[in-house]
């Protein structure tokens, strides 16, 4: 039985939470908070950005992210993806736009229930900003269609959080 001063905590038949474990739960809430998600005709979209620090510089105005993207097809139809279309916008509301073949180099078949995972990367002028784009897939019977990527927020640690 635990107590203070003689005092009774109710403590009894409790299980106390292990050490680190308040830390532990806080990183995974961080990691969630960070990730944003898109569905569009049963292809799932996950973004996790992250802010490299290392190959930042804030003197020379170099603000440096990887994203991390899994694409998930959930639905009954084998489909590829085609190409890509980003909008890549700094906190100052200069637009970039990316388009081409694929995504690092591959045209990724996913059957029912696979899923494609890639890191890439992105420089900006500015401590933040955002981008969102899409992804132009084929299916098996040759029906061309556009999904959703999740517009998602590059923030350095200095920076306002730009978009929830």
């Amino acid at each position: 039985m635990a107590n203070v001063d003689g005092r009774d905590l109710g403590l009894a038949g409790r299980r106390l939470v292990p050490a680190g474990f308040f830390a532990m739960i806080s990183a995974d809430l961080e990691r969630i908070v960070r990730m944003y998600r898109a569905v569009t005709r049963q292809i799932e979209v996950t973004v996790e950005p992250n802010f490299l620090p290392g190959r930042s510089s804030v003197e020379r105005r170099e603000y440096f992210w990887s994203y991390t993207i899994v694409i998930t097809n959930t639905g009954d139809e084998t489909v590829q993806l085609r190409t890509r279309h980003w909008i890549i916008t700094d906190a100052s509301g200069r637009k970039q736009e990316v388009r081409g073949e694929g995504v690092i180099g591959e045209q990724p078949v996913l059957a029912p229930g696979e899923r494609f995972e890639y890191t890439s990367g992105v420089p900006l002028q500015t401590a933040s900003g955002f981008m969102t784009g899409r992804y132009q897939m084929v299916s098996e019977s040759g029906e061309l269609f556009e999904i959703e990527v999740p517009t998602f927020s590059l923030d350095s640690p200095d920076s306002k959080r730009v978009l929830n």
